[in-house]
């Protein structure tokens, strides 16, 4: 046969490799997302270029978050340093500008670093690192030129100083310190022209300039009244007939070795003074009375305590004695002498006063500098306080001399202080400027946003957009008075023309809305009330309110003047009602004393008088219409029989409480109704037909039970579970159409709404009072096996009543049998199987007995489960020695079980 060739296998699919393979280092074929960005960082590790990181990321990105975010990341670094270069690029730009100017202001150098840091600008690294440390070192040399100045001044004061002093001192020793003092003058001379000779002596605070050169002016001009005082004496001193020298000390010196006597002697020797020529009476008079009137007021302003006042007239009345001084008595001189040492002594006083507020006022101003930092005042409170302050002294001031050694301290504090406020106030200003820009810009915001939204019907949005945006125009920052009332009605004009077609749309809004309430009106007139039509209406109301929003307020009161006709016609409806319903029936007032039998009956905690208060209800609500006259007195009677069952049951013992209270906790229990307060039933209608019961067991002849009556839907009774319409065909045709079903029972004519609803809550209450006391006496129950298991007593265990319906004879004697013996055996096994019975958790330490025990139930088929053995395990609790765990995990495990 020929032979078949072999068809070849199929070749696997090779993947082709990625084109970024190659750039990446293969991150794109990596088997795994951590080999991927393992290779991704080896390859940002060469630095790749802008352009090829944007190629891979965009690549990447689509099939590796992980390792895509590295790029990003390094994207975003790249993006932050071009940032950061053209941030240094301006900063280093006003830099050289600043180190170009002739003058260089040093605050201006401060605020060049403070607002390029907080610009964000990279200082830390070049061109801008260089910069910082030229400026830096420009403003300290700026600095200590300042304070070269202030050194040169204290060091004229004290040349001066010691010039001042060789003029008391022998005309000798300022001879031999001459050459000393001209080298000192000179050196100081060389140094003062070394600080003006500076380059950066331009940049120099403009106070400082005028101080050296007054230093300068005032040691020259001492220097050479020295100089030529120094020269007169040594040529008095060679030549007799020379003048003597300016300086009282070396001129007595002087005259005194030239043998002439001394100065004093000399005036004691000069012949007296001619005697004063006679003054004319009336010029006398004139300067008398000029200077008693000068006098009187100047002793009126200083018994007055007026300080300023005093001064001025001490002033007057020196002016006076200059021109008519010569010419008054001697008692009236000593009088006015009298009169101003007085003044003098007010005006002092005055002066002392003065000083200690000016004194108070530098110590407030000094401790404004002294402040710790969570307590330093604002920009706007210190800019107060300063302002108080210098009101202050300036009202000292009036009150007295100046005193220019604590203003000096006082303006230098005030100084210091007032550079808060100069950073408050360039603050202020640009922020200023910040909120008019951002206030410019949502001028133009508002505008674009009316262009674009001018044929826009979704009014609730538009709406919604400009109140944000008045809310953003209230809370744009602070600006001046000017600006604001520049830029308020540029806002106004472009709101108002962004508002034109919601505006347009809300008055339409209006009209459709008073239409509304007109017509509201209408209805809550009419006769009878249309719910059909006021439902509608309201929707009406619905969609317009949510398709055009209006204000707040305004809507509110539209919706309330909507609501009102409407509001009122409802309760003109529940009125009627009411007084409908105040006239009840016989039955419906039976059903009323019943009611409050009933809540009685559950006030007194009582478990048999609730079930009579209950049956004697129930029997109320099935009263017939015939039996309504005799309703009362049946429920006369039924309160009267509660009453004394009450009172019966107060005086029986507690195992007939206790009886009835395991009748209640037991769910197959039937209620204890009298048979004469139900209504009669009617009798059945005879059985014509019947169908036979073909199931397995069941006999032929019986007929089978009743199906579920009525169509797939139809509402049944809740209390025998038939349809409240009858059976099927009955009412239509007049019976039943088969008759194989029973008929519908009668529940007597239909209740008022007062009556059903106080029938309703009773029977709620008493059916949550019952429910209670059932579990009252359960618990109470449970408590006294307990006690009884504790103190081995059978005498305590609880009866059959007590215990419940789950608790039969039998089971009940085996523990009564239990607790009496003596404590033998183990519960360990049997407290296992209770709570496995109850479906409870065991403890913890007991867990691993547990799982044992489970295991070993699973061999044991044939075995009866621990929920059918429960009694028994009980017994064999009991039997064993009673302990706390124990009693507590048998209490937890009968509580469930007694109960279930």
């Amino acid at each position: 046969m020929p032979e078949v060739p072999e068809t070849p296998a199929p070749a696997l699919r090779s993947s082709e490799p990625h084109p970024l393979d190659g750039l990446t280092g293969g991150a794109f074929s990596a088997a795994t997302s951590g080999e991927r960005a393992a290779r991704i960082r080896d390859w940002l590790a060469g630095q790749p270029a802008p352009e090829q990181l944007q190629e891979v990321f965009k690549d990447l990105s689509q099939r590796d978050k992980g390792a895509a975010r590295l790029v990003r990341e390094r994207l975003d670094e790249i993006k932050r340093a071009r940032g950061q270069e053209a941030i240094a690029a301006e900063w280093a730009a006003k830099a050289e500008a600043l180190l170009a100017a002739p003058k260089l202001n040093i605050a201006d150098a401060m605020a060049w670093q403070r607002d390029a840091a907080r610009a964000g600008a990279p200082l830390s690294r070049e061109p801008l690192a260089d910069f910082k440390t030229r400026l830096a070192e420009r403003v300290k040399v700026i600095e200590d030129l300042q304070h070269r100045v202030q050194v040169q001044r204290e060091a004229a004061v004290l040349l001066a100083q010691r010039i001042e002093v060789l003029s008391t001192k022998p005309w000798s020793d300022a001879r031999d310190a001459v050459d000393t003092l001209r080298a000192d003058v000179q050196h100081w001379q060389d140094q003062a022209g070394e600080i003006a000779g500076d380059a950066n002596w331009g940049s120099v605070d403009a106070r400082f300039a005028p101080m050296l050169d007054a230093s300068r002016t005032q040691l020259l001009a001492v220097w050479d009244a020295f100089q030529s005082a120094v020269a007169q004496a040594q040529a008095a001193a060679t030549d007799p007939a020379a003048p003597l020298p300016p300086v009282p000390v070396w001129a007595e010196a002087l005259r005194l070795a030239r043998g002439e006597p001394a100065q004093a002697e000399a005036d004691k020797a000069a012949p007296a003074a001619k005697a004063a020529p006679a003054v004319d009476p009336a010029v006398r008079e004139q300067a008398r009375a000029a200077v008693q009137e000068a006098l009187e007021r100047l002793e009126a302003e200083t018994a007055a305590g007026h300080g300023k006042a005093s001064a001025d007239a001490a002033a007057a009345l020196r002016a006076v004695l200059k021109e008519h001084g010569r010419h008054i008595d001697t008692a009236l001189e000593h009088k006015v002498n009298g009169a101003l040492v007085a003044a003098g002594e007010l005006e002092g006083w005055q002066r002392w006063g003065a000083d200690q507020v000016r004194a108070e006022l530098v110590a407030k101003a000094e401790a404004l500098l002294k402040r710790p930092e969570g307590q330093a005042l604002g920009g706007r409170k210190m800019q107060e306080t300063l302002r108080q302050l210098r009101d202050m002294w300036k009202q000292a001031d009036h009150g007295g001399a100046p005193n220019h050694a604590l203003w000096k301290r006082f303006d230098e504090a005030c100084t210091e202080a007032h550079k808060v406020v100069e950073a408050w106030l360039d603050k202020i200003k640009t922020e200023a400027a910040e909120h008019k820009a951002q206030r410019v810009a949502l001028i133009d915001e508002v505008k674009a946003w009316g262009l674009a939204h001018t044929a826009s019907l979704d009014w609730k949005s538009q709406y919604r957009a400009l109140q944000q945006f008045a809310a953003r125009w209230r809370e744009g920052g602070h600006v001046s008075e000017k600006v604001f009332a520049e830029l308020q009605p540029l806002w106004k004009a472009a709101l108002d023309a962004a508002a034109v077609p919601l505006e347009t749309a809300q008055k339409s809004s209006l009209e459709r809305r008073h239409a509304m309430i007109a017509e509201a009106v209408q209805l809550g007139a009419a006769p009878s009330l249309r719910i059909d039509a006021v439902k509608a209406l309201q929707q009406r109301w619905q969609a317009e309110a949510q398709a055009v929003p209006l204000d707040r307020r305004q809507e509110q009161k539209l919706w309330d003047a909507f609501r009102k006709p409407i509001d009122d016609a409802f309760n003109r409806k529940s009125a009627e009602r009411e007084q409908s319903a105040v006239a009840l029936g016989a039955r419906d007032r039976a059903v009323l004393e019943a009611a409050k039998a009933l809540e009685a009956a559950n006030a007194s905690g009582d478990m048999q008088r609730i079930r009579a208060a209950m049956a004697a209800l129930d029997a109320a609500v099935r009263s017939r219409d015939e039996e309504q006259k005799q309703a009362p007195a049946q429920v006369d009677t039924a309160v009267t029989a509660i009453d004394s069952g009450a009172e019966t049951g107060a005086a029986g013992n507690a195992d007939t409480q206790a009886a009835a209270s395991s009748e209640s906790a037991d769910d197959g229990a039937a209620d204890p109704a009298p048979a004469e307060a139900a209504a009669p039933k009617p009798a059945p209608r005879p059985v014509v037909a019947v169908r036979g019961d073909d199931r397995p067991g069941m006999r032929r002849e019986a007929p089978a039970a009743p199906g579920r009556g009525g169509r797939p839907g139809e509402r049944r009774d809740s209390r025998d579970g038939r349809d409240m319409r009858g059976p099927r065909g009955e009412g239509r045709f007049g019976g039943d159409r088969f008759g194989d079903r029973a008929p519908r029972e009668d529940r007597g004519p239909r209740l008022g709404d007062t009556a059903f609803r106080a029938q309703r809550d009773a029977l709620e209450h008493a059916q949550a009072t019952l429910r209670k006391l059932a579990a009252q006496a359960h618990g109470e129950a449970l408590t006294q096996l307990l006690a009884a298991w504790e103190k081995r007593d059978a005498a305590l265990v609880p009866s059959v009543q007590e215990l419940g319906g789950r608790v039969s004879p039998a089971v009940r004697g085996a523990w009564v049998q239990a607790v009496g013996a003596a404590p033998a055996g183990d519960a360990a096994q049997a407290l296992l199987r209770l709570e496995m019975a109850a479906e409870l958790p065991t403890p913890a330490e007991h867990l691993d007995a547990r799982r044992a025990l489970q295991l070993h139930l699973l061999t044991r088929r044939n075995d009866p489960a621990p929920a059918q053995t429960w009694g028994q395990d009980a017994a064999r609790v009991l039997a064993a020695a009673s302990d706390p765990g124990s009693a507590r995990r048998l209490q937890g495990v009968l509580k469930v079980l007694l109960r279930a």
